[in-house]
């Protein structure tokens, strides 16, 4: 009988890597595949990616669900992945749920944030849109829902992480790691941006702290529930190739994202 993980356990390079490799993805995924290649298909001319925005020579309101969009649908694919790969490495797994945090609680929390702030691409999705004030309210309610759904799926992929004597423990430092490890990372990128501080303050960490604010309470909401010795997540170990991969990429997203990408055709 093996003892059972506690957050002492987990190796807190490891985890501060996965978390930023996984938050790199999610970033990529919505100003990228999602805002980048459906203005570029739509027709664009020129197009600046970086990690905060993506800006074009036209602006329509495809373009700006999109970058949701994509995270919706990639969240689907992580969770099927989470549950198809139950007997992974912790790593493996932890990275898979990071995933899947980042993009459900990105995608839900802009419905919310765009609603109450008539800002960011939501904003521009119903601009024009009559009566503007019922569409808002509307975007607050599916905001609200949806990430409160989101939040009850990263639980569930969350459980098998909470063997051991102190679980909250080891939950606050597999939720709360990500969560300041991503606000530093957006944060040290944005500086950098083309488009200036204020979207560093109006996009960049609201759409970071603010979106993944579920982190901060999930330890405190769930419930301890029972795991099959099958399905329970082990400690999550040094992992040297996760470490290398979160310190590259941090270094490439601040540096080569972060002050903008322009592709021209």
């Amino acid at each position: 009988m093996h003892a059972a993980p506690d957050s002492a356990s987990d190796d807190k390079l490891t985890v501060i890597a996965t978390s930023v490799v996984a938050y790199i993805v999610q970033d990529v995924l919505h100003e990228g595949l999602g805002h980048a290649v459906t203005a570029w298909l739509s027709g664009a001319h020129k197009i600046t990616i970086s990690t905060v925005a993506m800006q074009s020579d036209i602006e329509t309101r495809w373009i700006s669900a999109s970058g949701t969009l994509v995270n919706l649908v990639f969240a689907a694919i992580f969770w099927l992945l989470l549950a198809r790969m139950r007997r992974a490495r912790p790593v493996t797994r932890y990275f898979l749920l990071m995933a899947l945090a980042g993009n459900l609680f990105t995608g839900t929390g802009y419905f919310f944030f765009s609603g109450v702030t008539n800002f960011g691409d939501w904003a521009v999705v119903i601009r024009g849109l009559q009566p503007h004030w019922l569409y808002q309210i509307g975007l607050c309610v599916v905001g609200a829902a949806s990430y409160y759904a989101s939040m009850l799926l990263v639980a569930a992929g969350l459980r098998p992480f909470q063997g051991g004597g102190d679980a909250r423990r080891r939950l606050r430092t597999l939720c709360w790691t990500p969560y300041f490890a991503e606000g530093i990372l957006s944060g040290l990128a944005g500086l950098l941006n083309p488009a200036g501080l204020f979207y560093v303050l109006a996009s960049a960490l609201p759409s970071t702290l603010g979106a993944n604010a579920g982190l901060l309470s999930l330890p405190y909401v769930m419930r301890k529930g029972r795991v099959h010795d099958e399905c329970e997540a082990g400690p999550i170990e040094r992992s040297l190739p996760w470490i290398v991969a979160g310190a590259a990429g941090g270094l490439l997203f601040i540096v080569e994202l972060g002050r903008g990408i322009t592709l021209r055709q």
